[in-house]
């Protein structure tokens, strides 16, 4: 009834997360780009900054394009970064904006990475070892290659691996803090949540179904006074009759005058869109089996109405779906389609039978709900994001779907059952709080940014002559 647009990861409970470095073009060089977006080791001033990125192995030719709090973001970052959004676009069938434009929005994002990973690492939230472990192995499984590879292919590069797991650990700690205070920056009313739930009230309203009968008595265009008078008479005294216990139909089939009457005045089953306005407000507060305690005035004559049937839109049964998932996160370093590659793989081996939905969730999934097999338990219409969610709602029990990509990755996704719930008043109000919180999330979410990049040291440098 309520569309709740609660995010996956925050249905998880606060769903630690990560993003893997996946195998791409030159390997590589996509994982120096990764440790420079998230950049694994903090450097204290500008000078002892440049010397870092000297020792990362700043090309001949690379530069510092600015300086963000202790970070730095490099021309040749910027270049690489530049490509990849070309790339997309040219993907995707888009426009290209001009060079300039472009080149601003890339650097603004890489600005904007720095400033969060900064802001995360003075928050004081702490990752655990256990959590930084399964992101490291999650990057070897990303990437086919063992976690003994990994460290191989990292000191061949001259790639400290302490380096890298930090990298990993400002990833989880900029997620986290950003879902926090973004969070703490949404405020939900209780007059908030009346007026979106009369909103919704109002549009459920044109999909509600009335089966309605009725008993009519005419009255001719331009009938005298004692002739009106004579036609209410009759419905009085059919009136009576109802209220005396007589069966509705019965007196609409002795007394009704309207093309119904055979069929004890049904009306049948429609839309109450589809009915007159006069019926459909005369009924608004009846139940289903009572009868309009006066008669109804129209300009064909006078009307006893009967409420039959009510199927409300806003009906407060719901259908509630037990589902899981796996899910890979898509990233700079890890694309939508190189995870979608990999749930392909793992969703041919689910469907022969050679491995458990449950035991491959635990194994690969990057959600805080891995360790429950991916379960996500029970969930009202809503609960997920739409694309999560329209995907769900087109499986049956048992079925797997193919890869699906939401906000928060690539997902492959099992129903495992289905059932019928009615929804209590504070449920009610609850999942509309959360679409509130939901609709205000993206908003918050750049005033966030905004602040973090106004406290923050920014410097920007012109390229060396």
């Amino acid at each position: 009834m309520i569309e709740l647009l609660r995010s996956i990861h925050r249905r998880a409970g606060g769903a630690t997360t990560f993003r893997a470095l996946g195998a791409t073009t030159g390997w590589v060089a996509a994982l120096m780009l990764g440790l420079l977006v998230a950049l694994g080791t903090a450097f204290t001033a500008a000078p002892a900054a440049a010397q870092g990125a000297s020792q990362r192995g700043t090309r001949v030719g690379d530069y510092i394009v600015a300086v963000v709090n202790s970070e730095l973001v490099t021309a040749n970052e910027v270049e690489q970064r530049l490509a990849r959004a070309r790339e997309q676009i040219q993907r995707n069938g888009g426009r290209e904006p001009a060079a300039d434009v472009l080149r601003k929005r890339v650097l603004d994002a890489l600005i904007d990475e720095r400033v969060q990973v900064t802001h995360a690492r003075d928050s004081g939230t702490k990752v655990d070892e256990v959590e930084l472990d399964r992101a490291v192995n999650s990057v070897a499984a990303a990437n086919r290659i063992t976690l003994a590879e990994l460290r191989r292919r990292l000191a061949s590069e001259g790639i400290d691996f302490v380096r890298f797991r930090n990298n990993l650990r400002d990833q989880i700690l900029v997620e986290r803090v950003r879902e926090r205070e973004v969070q703490g920056r949404i405020r939900i009313t209780d007059a908030d949540v009346d007026k979106y739930l009369e909103q919704q009230r109002s549009a459920a309203a044109a999909s509600t179904e009335l089966n309605l009968a009725q008993i009519m008595v005419t009255v001719p265009e331009g009938a005298t006074e004692a002739v009106i008078a004579e036609r209410r008479a009759r419905i009085d005294a059919a009136l009576a009759k109802v209220r005396a216990g007589a069966d509705f139909a019965a007196v609409a089939r002795e007394v009704s005058e309207d093309g119904n009457r055979a069929k004890g005045g049904e009306i049948g089953l429609r839309p109450a869109s589809r009915l007159p306005d006069l019926f459909t407000d005369a009924v608004r507060n009846l139940k289903v089996g009572e009868v309009t305690p006066v008669p109804v005035r129209s300009g064909a004559g006078f009307h006893l109405i009967k409420v039959l049937d009510r199927r409300d839109g806003a009906a407060i049964r719901i259908t509630q779906t037990h589902a899981r998932h796996i899910l890979l996160r898509a990233s700079a370093q890890v694309s939508a389609e190189d995870a979608s590659r990999r749930l392909e793989g793992l969703k041919r081996q689910i469907d022969s039978g050679q491995r458990r939905f449950e035991d491959v969730a635990r194994e690969v999934s990057e959600d805080a709900s891995a360790a429950a097999g991916g379960d996500l338990g029970w969930q009202s219409p809503g609960g997920f994001v739409p694309e999560f969610e329209e995907a769900m709602n087109r499986l049956g029990p048992g079925a797997v779907s193919p890869p699906v990509v939401s906000r928060f990755g690539v997902h492959l996704i099992q129903v495992i059952e289905r059932r019928e719930v009615e929804l209590s008043e504070k449920e009610v109000r609850e999942q509309a709080r959360a679409a509130l919180r939901e609709q205000k999330f993206e908003a918050a979410y750049l005033d966030w940014v905004k602040d973090l990049r106004a406290r923050a040291y920014i410097e920007m440098r012109e390229a060396p002559q």
